[in-house]
C-alpha cells in the first residue's frame, strides 16, 4: 500500500528569546531528526507527553510551519513547495478552534465549504457527527464533546484524503471521549488516512494501527500497539505509595523483580512471576514500611513508555 505521508530526518529548531536563554543556549530543538511513514488508510498515532514535539511535527505536516531541516512528503507532494495543494486535500482539527459567534452550525459549515469552493450539505455532515438536532445552535452553546464532534465535521467539509487530529479528546469526560473515538473509527472506515497526536495511552491503544512513541523531540519506537505491549508480556507491574523512601536494593533477594522504578513516594516494580507479589508484600511488612495504593496489573502502552524512558508517563488534561 502506498504511503500517504513520508517524513525523513525532520528537524525544527527555535531561536530562544534572550530572557529564556540559559548557559549560552540560544536555540531549542523541538523536533530532532525524526523519520516515519504513514500508509494510506492507516490510523497512525504520535504518542508522548506535553512538550514531546508532537504538535510541532503535526503543524509541519499540515504546512502551517516550515521545518529547519529534513524532508516531508504529503500525498507525494513536497510540503515546502506544494503547501496550497496539500491544504486542499487535508482536514485539520487543531487543539483549540475558534468559530464565528453569531452564526449557526449549519451556516458555519456552509461558509467553510464555500472557502474550499465546495457546496456542502450541512444536514448530512451534522448527522454524521450526531449533531443534526443542533443545526440551528451556536457553537458557544455546545458542550465540550459536542464542540469536538462539530470540529470533526468542519475538518471533513473538503472531503480530505488525510485527516490530522491534534489531541482530539483532551479535556473531555470519559463518555464524550469514547464518542469521539467511535467517530474517528467511522471516518477511517471511509478510507481516510488519519494522523493523530495524543497523550492518552488507552486512546492510542484503542484507535491506532501503529504508534510512534515520542519524547524530547525524538521518536523512541514505532510499531503496532499490541506488539509493543506483547514485547513486555512476560512481565507484570506492581506499584505502591510509601511514606518512607524505599531503597532499590531492598528487592535484590526477589529474583522475579526484573526492574525497579523509584520516584518517591511511588515505587514501581516490574515482575516476571505473579507469585512474587506475596514476597513483595512480606518484604514491605518485614521492613516496617507503610504503604498504600498497592496495585498489580499486566503490561500496557504506559509500561512500554516506562520501559523505554525509565520514567512514568504523566497524563495531564
Amino acid at each position: 500500500m502506498p504511503n500517504a505521508l513520508e517524513v525523513k530526518e525532520l528537524r525544527k529548531i527555535y531561536q530562544l528569546p534572550r530572557a529564556a536563554q540559559k548557559a549560552g543556549q540560544k536555540t531549542f530543538a523541538a523536533v530532532r531528526g525524526i523519520s516515519f511513514s504513514v500508509e494510506e488508510g492507516e490510523i497512525f498515532g504520535i504518542l508522548g507527553p506535553n512538550g514531546a514535539g508532537k504538535t510541532t511535527t503535526l503543524e509541519i505536516l499540515e504546512t502551517l510551519k516550515k521545518p529547519s531541516g529534513g524532508e516531508v512528503l504529503v500525498l507525494g507532494l513536497n510540503a515546502l513547495k506544494f503547501g496550497h495543494q496539500i491544504k486542499s486535500n487535508i482536514g485539520v482539527q487543531l487543539q483549540s478552534s475558534n468559530y464565528l459567534d453569531n452564526i449557526t452550525l449549519a451556516e458555519q459549515l456552509t461558509l467553510l465549504g464555500a472557502l474550499y469552493g465546495k457546496k456542502v450539505n450541512p444536514d448530512e455532515l451534522l448527522a454524521y457527527v450526531r449533531l443534526q438536532e443542533k443545526k440551528h445552535a451556536l457553537v458557544k452553546n455546545l458542550s465540550g464533546g459536542q464542540k469536538q464532534r462539530f470540529t470533526l465535521a468542519t475538518a471533513l467539509v473538503n472531503e480530505p484524503k488525510i485527516l490530522f487530529l491534534d489531541e482530539p479528546t483532551t479535556g473531555l469526560d470519559p463518555r464524550a471521549r469514547r464518542e469521539v473515538w467511535q467517530l474517528i473509527k467511522q471516518i477511517n472506515q471511509k478510507g481516510i488516512t488519519i494522523l493523530l497526536t495524543t497523550h492518552y495511552m488507552e486512546e492510542a491503544e484503542y484507535l491506532c494501527h501503529r504508534v510512534a512513541i515520542m519524547d524530547q523531540g525524538k521518536i523512541l519506537t514505532i510499531d503496532n500497539p499490541r506488539r509493543l505491549i506483547d514485547n513486555l508480556a512476560n512481565t507484570s507491574q506492581v506499584s505502591f505509595f510509601s511514606q518512607e523512601n524505599v531503597a532499590a536494593d531492598l528487592w535484590q533477594k526477589i529474583p522475579a523483580v526484573a526492574k525497579v522504578y523509584s520516584n518517591f513516594p511511588k515505587t514501581i516494580l516490574e515482575i516476571t512471576d505473579l507469585a512474587a507479589v506475596n514476597e513483595i508484600l512480606q518484604t514491605l511488612k518485614n521492613n516496617g514500611l507503610t504503604f498504600t495504593g498497592f496495585t498489580v496489573k499486566t503490561a500496557t502502552l504506559e509500561d512500554v513508555y516506562l520501559d523505554l524512558t525509565g520514567k512514568e508517563f504523566a497524563q495531564n488534561d
